[in-house]
């Protein structure tokens, strides 16, 4: 489909390592969104934050410039596809 996005990587049932962005601009951010039925947090280590990373969650960061993860979750499904996580790399 059109968009706006340079990447667009789908991340199902893992969680995800602390990291930076390469292809994202500096200046621009990306959109995560998280689906599925899970209760996960989001880390953003640099800012020393973690918000909830719940089904529904949208967050647009500057991702590379701020080092974020996505620890292991302990409740909700981990299998049949049951977690999504869409994280788009801006142009």
């Amino acid at each position: 489909w059109p968009s706006i996005y340079l990447g667009i990587d789908v991340i199902v049932n893992q969680e995800t390592p602390p990291h930076l962005d390469k292809v994202s601009a500096p200046s621009l951010l990306d959109l995560l969104v998280s689906l599925g039925t899970h209760d996960a947090q989001f880390h953003v280590s640099d800012l020393s934050s973690i918000f909830g990373y719940q089904p529904g969650t949208m967050i647009y960061l500057a991702g590379k410039l701020l080092t974020h993860s996505v620890p292991k979750w302990e409740t909700g499904e981990r299998g049949k596809d049951s977690t999504c996580s869409l994280h788009e790399g801006c142009c």
